[in-house]
């Protein structure tokens, strides 16, 4: 088990591009107990998994993965968001998106499936392929599908970069496969990728609704401080008008 961690261990440290030294310097160990964890020659505390995989920036889930592979229980519990234990989370959640109508807004997990999504965006994802809105229903798989919001997004090329993009920053940060799996579908879909105009401040989403083009721009938000894995995977997905006919449009 110990030498199973270590390779783990080792990983997530070539992953984050540190030297044994940096983390043993950063972890306040000393650089030979690194050594002799990776290699498999010394059995790691539960207490020293947890500060390295803290000062790794190792996600909960897989931290919880490397406790268990030290032969440890996870620290890190995993509730449902329907369970009771989130239930006041959920509800926040739901504040959130309503707070923030006549602006679209949705909450997704760490793999972009949908969670929670206020009636703006609904209406923008009408007409939308019905297979493509059966649960669980994938907001990237949506938007870049020919048979999703694709056809109706102005700046397909410029959207599909920033997306992939930020998709490559989240498989980098968690090492996730299915993520990577996502990104391979995802390019395999028609359409270029293409940096941001030279005068956009954001790169905005531009999407038709009827006869109007909407031009909006997103801010991620997270839960503060989460100690549970389910929560640490939420994000708030908020989009915003990008100039004044767009804020019109969304509040009539």
């Amino acid at each position: 088990m110990s030498e199973q961690v270590g390779v783990l261990l080792r990983q997530w440290r070539e992953r984050r591009r540190l030297s044994q030294l940096e983390l043993a310097n950063q972890a306040e160990v000393s650089t030979r107990h690194l050594s002799c964890v990776e290699t498999g020659k010394a059995r790691p505390t539960s207490a020293m998994i947890l500060r390295l995989t803290e000062h790794l920036d190792v996600p909960l889930r897989e931290r919880n993965t490397l406790l268990l592979a030290g032969g440890y229980a996870p620290a890190y519990p995993e509730h449902g968001l329907d369970g009771p234990a989130l239930r006041q989370v959920r509800a926040s959640l739901r504040q959130v998106l309503a707070g923030h109508e006549p602006y679209p807004a949705v909450v997704v997990d760490r793999g972009w499936n949908l969670l929670e999504a206020n009636g703006p965006l609904l209406r923008i994802t009408e007409g939308a392929a019905e297979h493509l809105l059966r649960g669980p229903v994938n907001v990237l798989r949506l938007s870049l599908h020919p048979q999703g919001l694709a056809p109706r997004i102005v700046n397909l090329d410029q959207w599909r970069g920033h997306l992939f993009a930020r998709l490559r920053r989240q498989i980098a940060a968690t090492g996730d496969p299915a993520l990577r799996d996502l990104l391979q579908e995802l390019q395999g879909y028609p359409g270029g990728e293409a940096p941001a105009a030279s005068h956009d401040v954001v790169v905005p989403l531009r999407i038709r609704l009827g006869e109007e083009e909407l031009r909006l721009f997103g801010i991620t938000a997270v839960i503060g401080a989460p100690h549970d894995v389910t929560v640490a995977e939420l994000a708030i997905e908020s989009f915003f008008p990008a100039d004044p006919a767009t804020a019109q449009a969304l509040r009539r």
